[in-house]
């Protein structure tokens, strides 16, 4: 029984059982949430990206950063969360997450774009050793022998996995990498410098946003890729505009996975997703 439940005869106490119930469907429905999430983006981008052929993955990375800002402004402004307002220190505390962000964010979708689910799934694994191997060095953490071999298990099975790739493509490997870096570095640095007394989870995740989104537009316009985007022919399909909202909307949950405020011990064997 667990402990607490019980009162000092031995019996349980129906009212603390009762409480923990609650506690467990809300971890439980959580969880299903997140995996359903994690699911769908992949399915979306994969769509917008490669079904579709949207030819951006920039400016599909600027309507997530848009929608990031939109959420956490307007749940800020309803008191449903909580993180400070401007400070022209915020920029020297968050550096070099926002770059860090924005080369997670572009990756990731460019990745997508390029791969095969499946495979892009098994590569994006290599996060967990990048993960270990950053922490190790810049948090000076030590992993028990047990975490060092179920890595070193992953990573050979991630090898089998790509060597079988009989549709190799070589772009698609480079940002896909890139994009585990990017994941690892972005992860660590969070735990190394964010104070949940200060700006917490949604303050970097906000701030990150708004350092970025004019500079990746600049690139975006500078490119001509906001052009080839804007031009693009499925505009009137309403059914794209539905998954191309989806997936900005849902870009907001593929970037809190990081964050576990009040914390910053991170387990690499649990610090990758699928859902850029």
């Amino acid at each position: 029984m667990t402990a607490g439940v019980q009162d000092e005869g031995g019996s349980a106490d129906p009212d603390a059982t009762s409480a923990l119930l609650p506690s467990r469907v809300a971890k439980l429905l959580s969880a299903l949430f997140y995996g359903t999430c994690s699911f769908r983006i992949v399915l979306v981008n994969k769509a917008l990206l490669t079904t579709y052929g949207f030819p951006s993955p920039i400016v599909l990375g600027i309507g997530q950063m848009a929608a990031t800002i939109m959420i956490l402004y307007v749940s800020k402004l309803n008191k449903i969360i909580h993180f400070p307002d401007f400070d022209k220190k915020i920029a020297v505390k968050l550096f070099p997450l926002p770059l860090l962000y924005v080369g997670n964010h572009i990756t990731g979708l460019s990745s997508t774009s390029k791969l095969s689910l499946p495979m892009f799934t098994v590569l994006r694994k290599f996060t967990i050793p990048l993960t270990l191997l950053l922490e190790t060095i810049i948090l000076r953490k030590q992993y028990s022998l047990n975490i060092t071999v179920s890595v070193f298990a992953i990573i050979l099975g991630a090898f089998i996995a790509a060597g079988s790739d009989l549709a190799f493509n070589l772009e698609g490997y480079i940002f896909v990498f890139l994009n585990d870096i990017f994941t690892a570095a972005n992860g660590v640095y969070t735990k190394q410098k964010m104070d949940p007394k200060e700006l917490g989870k949604y303050g970097v995740l906000f701030y990150n946003a708004c350092f970025m989104i004019i500079p990746t537009l600049v690139i975006s316009v500078s490119t001509g890729d906001l052009q080839q985007a804007t031009e693009f022919n499925q505009w009137k399909n309403v059914l794209f505009i539905i998954q191309f909202l989806l997936s900005c909307f849902l870009g907001l949950h593929s970037t809190i996975y990081p964050f576990h405020e009040g914390s910053k011990e991170v387990n690499p064997l649990k610090s990758t997703f699928l859902d850029e």
